[in-house]
């Protein structure tokens, strides 16, 4: 028998620690076991996060493990990236290490039949692509843990470079993870790989899957049935062993962080698996994210440039409107002159049509133009969007839905306005336009699922579609052969969101949207709607000017003290409203904090640590919301989180039932 350190199964922050077990010889880190604990007469569940330690009380008060349950036990190196999530996030022990298992109890104990299916045969590589494939299964294969960034233009051939690093890993008995930005392009990425190395060969996993199917598909990686696992960022959780390859594509993506508990960037978390298993780690992007490419300058990763298409696709001519001139012509409609000429004549020739437009729903608002009430939900204090097919205001933060009044219920007036365009009104908006058009909407009111995912896809591929409209789902990936016209309908959008990145999320969206154009040869273009026609963002994007634009941003940030040069961590506390403790007050919690870290010994030279505020974004009717954010010098962001540490356990301590905790590097709150 020996002792063993358990966490338990509990979300409580009073269990967030080591207990300990005796437990038999055979005992491995990782393995999944019940255990006796207090007021629970069934026990609990928890991990073996270590074995061999030194009991912290007396032995006879050590209680024994109850059972271990191999099926469903974990890995040491699975444990090890837990602990460190934990110190890199200050997220829960808990918390990490769910993050690798699965729920549902009946285990799956046979092997699933596969229809027979003939394997494609693989196609020629273009010199880039070669000189791709061979850097990185030159690491597979000699197993020399690098790590690469693939900055290739749309259509450059990325994903078969993916497919020969697969391979390679395959080859040696080894697994590999291909990530990928969005749940809706996880069936057809899954199915290309499955069409070369069988669907017996490759998993799913992503959180849209029912529960019996995501603990199959666990099971079958974990046992080593599957060795290709495809999926968005919870993938990386995949309890695959010995793997030889990381995939991230399209890595620029915002998906890739988590704004759930727990937080967590999978970049982070791939980087950490690879090297614990020497594996490699591949991004790509054909905008990488200004962090990563810095990265790759500073020797980090080491950058591989594809600057050219396959085949005989071209890069599509892109045109920019001023919408300020179309206003001055007469012209208040969302689609300019040239827009809807260009529309009309791709239908006519027989190519299809994507138009882009970041903004759900019919309306942005509902107004009154009475008194000027606007339609906000009272929980997170933001502007409700009108849905015209559910005929409700839908938060797009906490997704509650309101009827809509009758008569303004501040003044009464019975003549509410819906303002702003979304997709569902541009959708109607093109259908009476051209009337001969097929139009289908694709965003996620209509990706809601992988049946109604695939049905939009097959129907745009198949050509039955002329057509599409959608969101930023449309910019992360998809492959089409026959997009004539890509127009993007207000372009300067996401520049005056809240955020550093927003000049980079622009021209992100900007050149990825724009790269659904010119798939299959001949000519194809892009027209770009702005009002704003003057901004380098703008004209950078349109010039398909990455590295001028990286430059430029560089040097933005790093007057700004912004990443890479800094990590800005905010720091929340939440409270229900009239909470009566010893530490009762929401704000004079984040003060207190503050001034904690204040007086830190040895705080870094270059920290800005900011004023509390009252998030009325995300508070509500029933809680307070306090943020306050930290500029954290670049490599000093251990000492903060552990300080966050210190400080969460000094609340848990005093019983306050205000809640505290960390997102590291988030998006859209500055």
């Amino acid at each position: 028998m020996k002792y063993v350190d358990v966490v338990i199964d509990n979300k409580s922050e009073y269990m967030d620690s080591f207990f300990t077990y005796l437990a038999p010889d055979d005992i491995n880190v990782g393995d999944k076991v019940s255990i006796p604990l207090a007021r629970k007469p069934k026990g609990a569940e928890g991990y073996v996060v270590s074995i061999d330690t030194t009991p912290g009380i007396e032995t006879d008060k050590v209680k024994e493990i109850i059972s271990i349950d191999k099926d469903r036990s974990l890995t040491p190196e699975i444990i090890d990236t837990a602990i460190w999530m934990r110190s890199r996030y200050g997220v829960k022990y808990i918390d990490a290490i769910r993050m690798f298992d699965v729920t549902g109890k009946r285990i799956p104990h046979h092997i699933k039949e596969y229809d027979e299916t003939k394997l494609e045969d693989e196609p020629t590589l273009s010199e880039e692509q070669k000189y791709a494939a061979l850097d990185i299964c030159n690491s597979i294969d000699n197993e020399l843990g690098k790590s690469f960034l693939i900055h290739g233009v749309t259509n450059s051939g990325k994903t078969e470079v993916y497919i020969r690093a697969v391979k390679s890993a395959i080859a040696r008995g080894k697994s590999a993870i291909v990530l990928v930005p969005e749940i809706a392009l996880s069936s057809q990425i899954a199915e290309r790989f499955s069409k070369r190395f069988g669907k017996e060969q490759v998993a799913i996993m992503h959180s849209k899957l029912k529960t019996s199917e995501r603990l199959a598909e666990w099971m079958r990686i974990k046992s080593g049935e599957a060795k290709i696992v495809v999926g968005a960022r919870t993938a990386v959780f995949a309890p695959a062993s010995d793997i030889g390859v990381i995939i991230i594509d399209e890595e620029h993506e915002s998906t890739y962080k988590s704004d759930h508990n727990p937080k967590f960037e999978t970049v982070d978390v791939a980087f950490r698996r690879s090297k614990y298993h020497n594996a490699t780690l591949v991004l790509g992007s054909a905008t990488p994210s200004i962090v990563s490419y810095n990265r790759a300058m500073d020797g980090i990763y080491q950058l591989i440039e594809m600057k050219n298409r396959i085949g005989n696709s071209i890069m599509p001519e892109v045109q920019i409107v001023d919408m300020r001139d179309e206003l001055r012509s007469g012209n208040s409609s969302i689609i300019s002159r040239k827009l809807l000429a260009s529309i009309t004549q791709t239908v006519k020739d027989g190519d299809q049509v994507i138009l882009f437009l970041n903004r759900r729903g019919f309306s942005t608002q509902v107004l009154c133009p009475e008194c000027g009430y606007i339609m906000m939900c009272p929980d997170c204090d933001i502007t409700l969007t009108y849905h015209k097919k559910e005929n409700a205001a839908i938060c797009h933060y906490c997704g509650r839905k309101f009827k809509i009044p009758k008569v303004c219920p501040e003044c009464g007036n019975n003549n509410l306005s819906f303002i702003g365009t979304g997709t569902e009104r541009l959708e109607e908006t093109i259908e009476e336009l051209v009337p001969n058009a097929k139009v289908e909407r694709f965003d996620l009111d209509t990706a809601k699922n992988s049946s109604e995912i695939k049905k939009t896809l097959r129907h745009f591929n198949s050509g039955k579609t002329n057509i599409l409209v959608g969101t930023q789902i449309l910019a992360k990936g998809l492959d089409f052969k026959n997009v004539g016209l890509v127009g993007i309908i207000l372009a300067d959008s996401s520049l005056n969101i809240p955020d550093y990145r927003s000049p980079e999320r622009t021209f992100q969206l900007i050149t990825q949207v724009s790269g659904r154009a010119g798939r299959e040869g001949g000519k194809s273009k892009v027209i770009l709607q702005t009002y704003q026609p003057e901004d380098d963002t703008i004209k950078k994007a349109a010039n398909r000017d990455y590295y001028g634009f990286y430059e430029q941003e560089l040097a933005h940030r790093k007057n700004m003290n912004y990443p890479p040069f800094s990590d800005i961590i905010t720091v929340i506390f939440v409270d229900k409203k009239g909470s009566k403790t010893e530490y009762s007050s929401t704000l004079d919690h984040a003060n207190d904090f503050r001034k904690y870290l204040l007086s830190m010994k040895n705080l870094p030279t270059g920290t800005t640590i900011y004023e509390p505020k009252l998030d009325t974004q995300r508070g509500g009717a029933d809680r307070n919301r306090v943020i306050f954010m930290i500029k954290a010098p670049r490599g000093t962001r251990s000492g903060f989180v552990s300080a966050y540490m210190n400080y969460r356990e000094l609340m848990i301590k005093h019983r306050s039932t205000c809640h505290i905790e960390l997102d590291i590097n988030p998006y859209g709150i500055i």
